[in-house]
């Protein structure tokens, strides 16, 4: 039987852009993953006499480098001297100022398919700067890594924030440019402005291929088991469980100082570039080790009900960022009560399959 090919980024497809781009003003969103083999995005167009004139930069930074959460700095790259202008922190969206001299604007970013990472936020605010300025907008699609899954509480828009701008559920199974294609025909840009984009498609892709990423997407995302429990670990985020920064390990062992009846420990230091000041900070850990116990694939809140149930102090367990990452306070409150998963899950299935028939509409793949 014959192997199947393995899927290729819409980077990768320079014959169907390249001439989209000539004589063109252009600016770049991009990272350490909008790569076309070994060379990065912009060093490929700069060498067909491509027009960039800034480079836009996401969380964690243009190289990558930057810890989760920290400030990205606008300035210049050290390799081409292009503008650096950062779209995390305050300036989250492009400003007319920004973007008034490009006449098109590239986005190409790798996702993990997570309604949490926040990529998507950025392409939800470059798609939305672009509509109000009248600048085209290319997107280069890459491959979701968790793209088979559909799974989790649908957001509630009360709850929305930069870790969740749109009413999907947290597996959403869509590569960015599906994404781009619901956030459009939804009609959920700001003043429901229209933006002019064109998605340029992975190639060998369904969303039943599996992707293992050449590149790590962020600096705590390290591998392929990290990205496969990010989904389930994250919620971790929003409670005073540690998801191992500061170690080699990060987003693959959970752990917590009081914790002592769990057999796996670890013990987390400053990291700068991944973790400089981690939870818990040179205290021992307590907890689970996956990199050594199966996992399957997709989402569980077996292990957050596991340790809420394990904590002694369960007032202190959750804090107020678990909402923003749940997308929903009935989550939280379904936990406190003792729900088990499978209750926790039927109450969300309606609304999961109303969103699995409007998914239909925007894909791009089978």
């Amino acid at each position: 039987m014959a192997q199947e090919k393995p899927p290729v980024p819409g980077a990768y497809q320079m014959n169907e852009y390249l001439k989209i781009l000539e004589g063109k003003k252009v600016g770049m969103v991009v990272n350490q993953t909008s790569v076309i083999n070994d060379t990065h995005l912009v060093d490929s167009l700069r060498y067909y006499d491509i027009n960039i004139k800034k480079v836009f930069a996401p969380e964690h930074g243009f190289r990558g480098k930057a810890d989760a959460g920290a400030t990205v700095k606008s300035g210049y790259d050290e390799k081409t001297g292009l503008p650096i202008i950062s779209l995390y922190g305050k300036n989250k969206k492009p400003s007319k100022e920004q973007i008034e001299d490009l006449d098109i604007i590239i986005f190409d970013i790798q996702d993990v398919g997570t309604r949490f990472y926040t990529y998507i936020s950025t392409m939800h605010y470059v798609m939305e700067a672009c509509a109000e300025n009248n600048v085209e907008l290319l997107i280069l699609d890459r491959p979701n890594p968790n793209g088979m899954y559909i799974d989790g509480p649908i957001l509630e828009m009360e709850n929305q924030s930069f870790v969740g701008m749109h009413p999907i559920p947290i597996l959403h199974g869509l590569t960015v440019g599906e994404l781009a294609n619901m956030i459009e025909g939804e009609k959920w840009l700001k003043n429901e402005v229209s933006c002019n984009f064109m998605v340029i498609k992975n190639q060998n892709y369904s969303h039943q291929s599996t992707y293992s990423l050449p590149i790590k997407p962020s600096p705590n995302l390290p591998n392929d088991l990290s990205i496969a429990l990010y989904p389930s670990l994250c919620l971790f985020e929003g409670t005073v469980v540690s998801v191992g920064r500061g170690t080699k390990k990060p987003f693959q062992q959970i752990g917590h100082p009081t914790l002592t009846n769990y057999t796996h420990h670890f013990t987390p230091v400053s990291m700068p570039g991944s973790s400089k000041y981690p939870p818990f900070e040179n205290e021992k850990c307590f907890g689970l080790d996956f990199t050594s116990k199966e996992f399957e694939n997709g989402f569980t809140l077996k292990y957050l009900i596991d340790f809420y149930k394990a904590f002694p102090n369960k007032d202190e367990f959750f804090n107020n960022f678990f909402i923003k990452l749940a997308g929903t306070e009935s989550l939280q409150k379904q936990i406190e009560a003792g729900f088990s998963e499978d209750e926790i899950r039927m109450s969300w299935q309606a609304e999961l399959e109303a969103y699995r028939k409007k998914r239909q509409k925007y894909l791009i793949y089978k």
